[in-house]
């Protein structure tokens, strides 16, 4: 288990410095440099305690982070690594609860096969969904209610439900997995729940559980429960259910983040050569396993389901709940408009597969006999192997191509741009921009973003007078995405139009390119047309 988990911390160690910022993985800085309106807070004395980011996100990770920040700075290191060390113990508490749930042996498969999980991993160390926490706290949660049922302790029932609210409150869309936890629970071990519904037992769990999601709680009180009402739309688009289960599929068999999270070959002219032992010996790897992108996860799945029939009482029953959890909160997510259709949603399920091929594969080696330990051996080596060339892979192209539109380093060298130019205000016209930059400069560059309907055809008057005052002061600052990298095409031509009719001309100050060359940003001023004259 030990080594599985520093396998793990060192693999993400190696990711962490490579990928720019995705603007979803700072999010929650808005609630350490930028607190929100009271809606979203509660005043303790002179300051505000932030509750929730958005509607169904809490500000869990606000709260860890500004302490975090103000001790150690706000570099890419600090923002990712307590992320990953998170899932470093994940990985431990996933080792304990199924080593008391299905033994030792269904443990080490399930630990291994998580660890050299490459979307696993990178989720994890990256963290955009975000799910770190999401995974700690409900495989703590659950470990620690397992371990009430094992020693019926009133404590561990109360810290399992309060870890579980805690996870509802981080991110509200935890209500998949514990909905189908709790369902698969009744369905699958009716006699030991039902026969721990006692009046104190439920007190003790609900208490718990209401305690961690206290700050859900008290937001939706006063907000209507919005949270619970304006977060579900059925998905009608055609095709939709079908496309979020290949999402699932590629989320399992390792390949789900290739072309997305990072650049391919076709889209960088000059890709980085390996420099240094690691990248030197990565690329060797790479070339010798002929640029594996699947993993053997979603073969073994299969596997498991085959041999299921074999194994036999609580064994059984613990492949049945794993399938009924993973089952009823997939169904949810797949039902919901945006939801499901990336792997940061899919990876939520994670590690109910890894329970259901650990028990199965440990139940079937028992009936091997003295055969069944080799044998198991080998099955798990070659799975390990798969999903490490895997992760080895992500990292050769990385390295190689750098990171996506929404993954740029370019970020970083606009954070140290705007360090030295000065500005009343630095507008944003695009996503992407504006929450990496408020991190890296921890809040004190004056960052505005945009008017929504820039993006549009038409704008509204209100944003066409928020525009001419900010044109009005020609040391303000406008920062987009060049032609190749913008998500919203029409901001920056309509700024220009509207700014010219307004008798104002556009001045590139600077474009701002990736460390492969590539021009990313774009950071501009203007001029009224007369004054150059």
């Amino acid at each position: 288990m030990a080594a599985v988990c520093i396998f793990f911390f060192l693999a993400g160690h190696a990711f962490l410095p490579l990928l720019g910022i995705e603007d979803d993985e700072t999010l929650f800085v808005d609630a350490i440099f930028r607190p929100r309106a009271e809606l979203y807070s509660f005043r303790l004395g002179h300051s505000h305690v932030p509750l929730m980011l958005m509607t169904y996100l809490g500000a869990l990770k606000s709260l860890i982070y500004g302490p975090l920040f103000r001790l150690f700075g706000t570099g890419i290191r600090v923002l990712r690594e307590p992320m990953l060390l998170a899932g470093v113990a994940s990985i431990y508490f996933f080792f304990r609860l199924l080593r008391l749930a299905a033994g030792t042996r269904a443990a080490v498969i399930g630990c291994g096969l998580l660890a050299v999980d490459s979307i696993y991993l990178l989720t994890v160390c990256f963290d955009w969904g975000p799910v770190a926490l999401q995974h700690l706290l409900l495989i703590g949660g659950v470990f620690l209610i397992i371990g009430f049922f094992k020693q019926a302790s009133g404590i561990k029932l109360a810290a399992g439900g309060f870890l579980l609210g805690l996870a509802l409150w981080d991110k509200a869309l935890a209500i998949w997995l514990l909905s189908g936890l709790g369902i698969a629970s009744i369905l699958t071990f009716p006699r030991q729940v039902f026969a721990a519904l006692t009046r104190r037992n439920l007190a003790v769990a609900a208490g718990g559980f209401l305690l961690g999601a206290l700050p859900l709680v008290v937001y939706n009180a006063g907000h209507h429960w919005i949270t619970f009402r304006g977060n579900f739309q059925r998905d009608t688009a055609p095709g939709a259910i079908a496309g979020k289960f290949r999402i699932l599929v590629h989320t399992g068999d390792g390949g789900g983040l290739f072309g997305w999270m990072m650049d391919e070959d076709w889209q960088t002219p000059a890709p980085h050569a390996p420099q240094g032992a690691l990248p030197v010996a990565s690329a060797r790897i790479s070339a010798i396993a002929r640029h594996p992108r699947q993993d053997l996860l979603v073969y073994l799945f299969v596997l498991a389901l085959l041999l299921a029939p074999l194994a036999r009482g609580t064994d059984l029953r613990t492949i049945l709940f794993a399938l009924i959890a993973m089952a009823v909160a997939w169904i949810q997510m797949a039902i919901t408009a945006n939801t499901g259709g990336s792997v940061h949603h899919t990876v939520l399920l994670w590690p109910l597969p890894q329970v259901v091929i650990a028990v199965s594969l440990a139940a079937a080696s028992r009936r091997l006999g003295r055969a069944g330990i080799p044998a198991l051996a080998a099955v798990l080596a070659v799975a390990m192997l798969s999903g490490a060339l895997v992760i080895n892979e992500y990292y050769w192209v990385t390295l190689r191509y750098g990171g996506s539109q929404s993954w740029t380093d370019a970020i970083f060298r606009l954070s140290d741009y705007m360090k030295t130019t000065p500005a009343p205000a630095v507008v944003c016209l695009d996503w992407g921009i504006l929450d990496p930059l408020r991190m890296l400069n921890r809040g004190k560059l004056p960052l505005e973003m945009g008017p929504d309907s820039l993006g549009r055809s038409e704008m509204t008057d209100s944003d066409r007078a928020w525009l001419a005052f900010r044109l009005s002061e020609p040391a303000n600052v406008f920062i987009g995405h060049t032609k190749d990298y913008t998500y919203f095409p029409g901001a920056s031509p309509n700024l220009a139009r509207f700014a010219a009719q307004s008798g104002y001309t556009r001045q590139t100050v600077a474009t701002i390119p990736d460390s492969y060359g590539r021009p990313v940003y774009e950071v501009y001023r203007f001029r009224l047309a007369t004054a150059g004259k």
